[in-house]
């Protein structure tokens, strides 16, 4: 219930003021318990409580960004979900990924989504990449006191920089740390408990000016290398047909690409790892 809400059905003041263009500042006078980082907890760790998402990576191509993401998520040693979709679009040009716990990390990546489409609204502009960055960024800082019992949540954001004239440079990725500090990658970068695999893949395979279905084709190598090694992280299903979630953000906006698609490279993948298992 809103804070000061009437029981008369008048809306309260903070429904009819003018209003803030941060969607999250106006829930914090609105209904403050609704936030992820408000919510009592009670005392002690409370990692294994929940299950928790794992890996994320994301490269820069040639006139956009890459993102992909596994589909397992786990509790302890057991696999919690087979299918979790760790990967969504921001707005129309970003991207954002999560790793950690799985629930806060979903209803962050929303309220996120309604932050910027709220700003948009109010201000009639859409906010920059770097502002985009920096609203999450306030958004990981008030989970800090449930990080710091074990639900943490750590976002991986990417998208594409309207601002920018030059195609090779529109695509951005930004890291974070728990305590909400925003950090600009170069090329690309990877969240979650298989990143170390990861980026050793990613770093071996990178380079400036990849095709965005060069970068594709990268992206779910990382993520076959980091189910190598990592438990947590979950490879292509093909028994199931489950496969990774990929999505680009280029200047004709966000997409995700079809299942069809995405299973159409990871087994490519698979089949050229049962001749050379090292890649």
């Amino acid at each position: 219930m809103a804070a000061g809400f009437d029981p008369s059905g008048r809306l309260p003041d903070v429904f009819t003021n003018a209003g803030t263009s941060s969607f999250t500042q106006f829930l914090s006078v609105a209904a403050p318990d609704l936030l992820p980082g408000r919510r009592p907890l009670p005392p002690g760790m409370a990692a294994d409580l929940a299950p928790h998402a794992t890996t994320i990576v994301a490269i820069s191509s040639l006139g956009g960004v890459v993102m992909a993401g596994d589909r397992r998520a786990t509790m302890g040693n057991l696999i919690a979900s087979r299918d979790i979709e760790k990967v969504h679009p921001a707005d129309a040009y970003s991207l954002v990924g999560i790793a950690g716990t799985a629930g806060i990390g979903i209803e962050m990546m929303r309220l996120f989504q309604v932050e910027l489409e709220h700003y948009e609204k109010i201000e009639g502009a859409m906010l920059s990449l770097d502002g985009k960055a920096n609203r999450l960024a306030a958004m990981i800082r008030g989970n800090l006191g449930a990080a710091m019992q074990g639900l943490a949540v750590i976002p991986l954001f990417a998208g594409f920089d309207l601002s920018v004239t030059d195609p090779a440079r529109a695509g951005r990725i930004f890291s974070f740390d728990v305590t909400g500090g925003p950090f600009e990658e170069r090329g690309y970068d990877a969240i979650g408990s298989g990143s170390l695999f990861a980026k050793a893949a990613l770093k071996k395979r990178f380079r400036p000016g990849l095709s965005t279905d060069e970068a594709v084709r990268i992206a779910v190598e990382a993520l076959y290398d980091a189910a190598d090694d990592d438990t947590a992280t979950g490879g292509p299903d093909l028994a199931r047909r489950i496969f990774p979630v990929v999505m680009t953000a280029t200047a004709e906006g966000t997409r995700r690409l079809t299942d069809a698609e995405a299973g159409s490279i990871a087994e490519a993948v698979v089949a050229a790892r049962m001749e050379n298992p090292g890649g």
